[in-house]
Formats: structure tokens, C-alpha cells, sequence
């Protein structure tokens, strides 16, 4: 039992013992049917905080022989398969956190990869090898001593590749990569080859270390998807035991759907049931600066897109001209694939399309924007929490002059000339209103739709409910007419609380002028 080589099962041991824990030992089950085949290299790159790493330590647990993990596993998913225990701590494992030896090693990276194996080596097998010899031909000569094949993880594999500039250690890391997994003798000793990265495999000319591997990324994952990130139904579950509110669970940190399976970011949903307190949690544990160098790139229709997004689209990317490396971005498709796979941006890969997938991240884009170039957009963000208040506390006129400075701001992107287009002001304008709302546009009400429909949160503290109706060259006095006529305020029907009804109306005179006015009312007819 070593640090590297057949590590106990101390880490996933942490896992089962938190107080949240979901199983996603069914990924174990896949992994035994690609034991030892012409298929046992496989590479997941998702977004961080998805659950690589919790994966990295279930399978230590499970095939290395530093430990026994019968007690672990029962009760699992995998003990369902009356053959799990077939495979079970039967491995010579090899278990590498690359970004932790970068960190203090990053002119000798690999040297001291091969330093630190090798110790671990000693401490089992003394001076029965040569460890003058290439790790390849050792780990070969172990096979053939002891006859146990290796299963190999290494976390973080791309963080040379993303973090370094020497093409010559490069080259070397990725030859010592080649050693393990492409070598005459790896076809021998390797039973399973298991990586994580970031970003998806990147093709190097002439480099053929990884070219072996399939890939499991944010873009796509069948059959693995649900083992990264949770599940609608495992976060269903897990609202229900710490009494949290499953809506507000949704919109905070739902939005990942990747081969059509709505997943959500684990880390933070733990977080969240955890402190009973719905925030953004994964963005500070992630830097989102990479948001800000992509989104203020300079190519044709970027912004449009960005601000298309934030304002509730989605937008049609091309996600295969990228070539998997942040530092090589040459058009508005790359940048916007990075931020996929990144997990800043949500992927429908049977529309093609990308989208913001949640409030959480939501206010990544938010912080990026408020440090960021766009100094005019920012600005306008930072008022959205007043233009709520002020809806609230029913100040048409002050409502009417926030509406407006938004329009004015987003003018430069998007077009303004009708309903529509005044609703995307809308969604802007109220950005930050998620938070505490359950934000609906076009929601069936009565006899057609309302255009926005404001649903408390369960643990958002006391708000009314509202209902808003735009117009464009009528009046805020038509728009409230509307809602009461065609009973949009049924949207609500059954809501005890108290509802505002809001008219905004945009009246264009002549090409420039713009002019926006607001009409806000309590709703009593519940109380009669």
C-alpha cells in the first residue's frame, strides 16, 4: 500500500461517509465490461466540480489491492451484480493527481512522476528491479512477477498540456504517457487506463500518446452520463431529505443537459443542502475569469450571441472546429465550445445550440461582466436589484426609469421594436430576479399568455407575486387592462399572498426617442 501505487480506499471511505452521498457505483459495472479489452482507455473531461475525481477514488477503492473494500461496497449499486465482487481489489493500481506534482514540480514534472512511482515500488519490492529501466519495462516486469495486471488513473492529465508553453516538456510528458498507455508493453500490463481533464484530448501532430482513448465529455457522455454531476431525480430525493425547496434547486443549478439527461452540478447542490442556503457556490471554488477572455473576443456576433443567452436564447455553435486548447481560440464557435466545456455555458446537442444553464452560473457571467469590458452592460446589471425592490415597493415611475436605462444600454446589441424583443429587455433588466423568483415567460393564464409571471421561492423570505404585461405604443394602462381581462392573474390561481400586477409600456416616437412607462397594482379580488 503506497501513496501511488495500490493507494487504500481512504478517499472514497470520506465519500460514503459524508453526509450526503449519492451512489454512482454503476460506473464500476461499465468499467468491468472494458477490463482488459481493446476498450479499457477511457478519458473524461467534464467540467470541474462534475465528479471526476470522487469516480477517481470509488475505483481505487474498488481494484486496488492496497485495501479490502468488501464492507464498503455492500448495499452499493454495483452489489446488485451478483459477480461485483469478481474484480474487487484484484489490481495493481496506479493512482497520479498531476495538478498537485505540477504545482511544486513544473520544470521536472515528469522526473518526479517516475521518482514518485518508483518509491512506492521500493517499499514493496526492495531491489528486485531496476529501476535504471523505463517505467514501462518495470511496470512490465511487475506484471510478469506477480502476474496482476495494472489499472492506471491519473487525475488531472492535461494540466501540462493546458499550463505549459515548453514544447520539449511537452514532448517528454506526453512520451512518458505513451510509456503507460501505447507501449508493447502496456498491451500486457494494463487492464484499464481511466484519465480526467478539463478540456477534451488535444491532437497533437505527431504525438500519438492519447489517440487510443475514448472520450467522455460535457458534449457528449453515453453511456456514463449519469455518474458526473446528479441526476433531476437524485437531487429530487435529496430535496426531499434536507428540506429544501426542489423548484429553487432547479433553477439554481439545473440547465446540463447532456445526451438529453438534465444533469446538475453535484457539488453544489451538496453545498446547497448542506448550509440550507441556495448561492453560487461553484464559482468560488472555479475561477471565472476564462468567462471574460472569451466573451470579449473580438469576432463578428459574439456579443450578440452573449447577450442573446444571458437574456434567456440559445444560440446555434458549431462545436467541432475547436481544437481542445483555450490558447488556440480562432473564432466566435471556438470561444463559445470553451465555455461549454467549461461548464459557463449549457449544450442541446440535438438543437446545436448553447444556452446559460442556470441562476448559478448566471452570476459567474455576472461577477465576469462587473470586472470586465463591458462597462455599459455591467452598469446596467448593477441596478437590476434596485429596479426589483422598487417593482416591489410599487414606484411605477422609478420602475419606468430603470426599464429605460436598460433599454438604452442594450440598444447597441439587440433590436427593440416590438413586444418581443421589450421581453428580453425585461429579462435582462430583472437579471437578478432568479434569485428569488421563479421567472416564467409566456406562461398559459386565463385567455392567452402573460408575458412574465414572478413565483416566490420557498425560502426567499416575504415577496409578492407579480404579473407583468408589456406593450409597445399602447400604454401601461392597456397593459394592466389586459391582465385583468383576459384573467392573467390566474397564472396564480390558488396563490394566498399578494399579487402586483405591472403594465410597462415602450412608445417609440420617431426613430430616436424612446419612452417607457409603468402602471404597477395589488391584486385584491382573493380577499373578497
Amino acid at each position: 500500500m503506497g501513496v501511488y501505487f495500490n493507494p487504500n480506499n481512504e478517499s472514497f471511505t470520506r465519500d460514503k461517509n459524508s453526509k450526503i452521498y449519492v451512489d454512482k457505483t454503476g460506473l464500476l459495472e461499465f468499467l468491468n465490461n472494458i477490463l482488459g479489452t481493446n476498450s479499457n482507455c477511457i478519458a473524461v473531461s467534464h467540467a470541474r466540480r462534475f465528479g471526476k475525481s470522487h469516480a477517481a477514488g470509488m475505483i481505487d477503492a474498488y481494484y486496488s489491492l492496497g485495501s479490502d473494500s468488501t464492507k464498503l461496497f455492500e448495499n452499493t449499486q454495483i452489489a446488485s451484480n451478483p459477480d461485483y465482487k469478481r474484480n474487487m481489489n484484484k489490481y495493481n493500481v496506479i493512482h497520479l493527481d498531476i495538478s498537485s506534482i505540477w504545482d511544486f514540480y513544473k520544470d521536472n514534472v515528469v522526473e518526479k512522476i517516475v521518482e514518485y512511482i518508483f518509491k512506492d515500488f521500493k517499499n514493496v519490492f526492495g531491489d528486485e528491479l531496476d529501476y535504471q529501466d523505463s517505467i514501462s519495462y518495470v511496470l512490465m516486469t511487475i506484471y510478469k512477477k506477480t502476474g496482476i495486471p495494472f489499472v492506471i488513473i491519473i487525475d488531472e492529465w492535461d494540466c501540462v498540456i493546458r499550463n505549459s508553453e515548453d514544447k520539449e516538456l511537452i514532448h517528454k510528458y506526453l512520451q512518458f504517457l505513451h510509456s503507460l498507455f501505447k507501449s508493447e508493453e502496456s498491451k500486457a500490463f494494463l487492464a484499464l487506463a481511466y484519465i480526467t481533464g478539463i478540456l477534451p484530448i488535444k491532437k497533437i501532430k505527431d504525438e500519438s500518446a492519447l489517440n487510443n482513448f475514448e472520450e467522455f465529455t460535457m458534449l457528449k457522455s453515453r453511456p456514463i452520463t449519469e455518474y458526473y454531476g446528479f441526476t433531476e431525480d437524485e437531487v429530487r430525493t435529496l430535496c426531499k431529505e434536507h428540506g429544501m425547496d426542489f423548484e429553487s434547486t432547479k433553477a439554481w443549478y439545473n440547465g446540463y443537459l447532456i445526451d438529453g439527461k438534465h444533469m446538475y452540478n453535484p457539488n453544489s447542490v451538496v453545498m446547497a443542502m448542506n448550509r440550507k442556503d441556495f448561492d453560487s457556490y461553484w464559482r468560488n471554488t472555479s475561477s471565472f475569469g476564462s468567462i471574460n477572455t472569451f466573451i470579449t473576443m473580438n469576432y463578428a456576433g459574439l456579443k450578440d450571441d452573449i447577450m442573446t443567452m444571458l437574456s434567456g436564447g440559445m444560440v446555434r455553435v458549431n462545436t467541432n472546429t475547436f481544437q481542445n486548447d483555450l490558447s488556440s481560440i480562432a473564432s466566435k464557435d471556438d470561444a463559445l465550445t470553451a465555455l461549454i466545456h467549461l461548464g459557463y455555458l449549457g449544450y442541446d446537442a440535438d438543437k446545436k445550440k448553447a444556452y446559460v444553464p442556470n441562476y448559478e452560473v448566471a452570476t459567474a457571467f455576472e461577477a465576469a461582466l462587473q470586472t470586465g469590458e463591458w462597462t455599459e452592460i455591467a452598469k446596467a446589471i448593477s441596478i437590476c436589484d434596485e429596479l426589483l425592490d422598487e417593482t416591489i415597493e410599487g414606484n411605477a415611475d422609478r420602475v419606468a426609469e430603470l426599464v429605460e436605462l436598460s433599454h438604452d444600454t442594450y440598444t447597441s446589441v439587440l433590436k427593440y421594436n416590438d413586444e418581443n424583443s421589450l421581453s428580453c429587455v425585461l429579462t435582462m433588466a430583472y437579471f437578478t430576479a432568479p434569485a428569488y423568483y421563479n421567472v416564467i415567460r409566456e406562461m398559459p393564464a386565463g385567455k392567452g399568455f402573460a408575458d412574465f409571471v414572478f413565483i416566490p421561492r420557498a425560502n426567499a423570505g416575504y415577496r409578492p407575486a407579480m404579473v407583468v404585461e408589456l406593450k409597445y405604443n399602447k400604454s401601461a394602462d392597456t397593459a394592466i387592462k389586459q391582465i385583468k381581462e383576459n384573467r392573467y392573474q390566474g397564472a396564480l390561481a390558488g396563490y394566498r399572498d399578494k399579487i402586483l400586477l405591472v403594465g410597462i409600456n415602450y412608445e417609440a416616437e420617431g426613430k430616436e426617442k424612446k419612452h417607457h412607462t409603468c402602471v404597477i397594482e395589488e391584486w385584491q379580488s382573493f380577499l373578497n
